[in-house]
């Protein structure tokens, strides 16, 4: 017959706090997932975001050309002065 022991009070403390110790940890580790995931959703959010913003800058970009090309036919190359409106053209009459 197998012979018993008994863990002393110290003993079975011991053993309480690893197992403690390893659910603590466990729960720590659900937690960090938990706000990795968070986190990761919030980056593909930025990243949206940042793309958008990039296709509306090229978009303006695109209707800033086209609107020069069509001003510069009508009126020439020169300047303009934006606080007035003024054109001043750069031929020489």
């Amino acid at each position: 017959m197998a012979e018993k022991s008994k863990f002393t009070e110290e003993e079975m403390n011991k053993i309480k706090g690893f197992q403690r110790s390893y659910i603590d940890i466990q729960q720590s580790l659900g937690q960090l997932f938990i706000a990795r995931i968070r986190l990761e959703q919030q980056l593909s959010s930025l990243d949206d975001g940042e793309n958008e913003l990039k296709n509306k800058f090229v978009e303006i970009q695109k209707g800033e050309r086209e609107f020069i090309e069509k001003i510069t036919e009508k009126y020439g190359d020169g300047t303009l002065d934006p606080e007035t409106g003024t054109f001043i053209s750069n031929k020489s009459e």
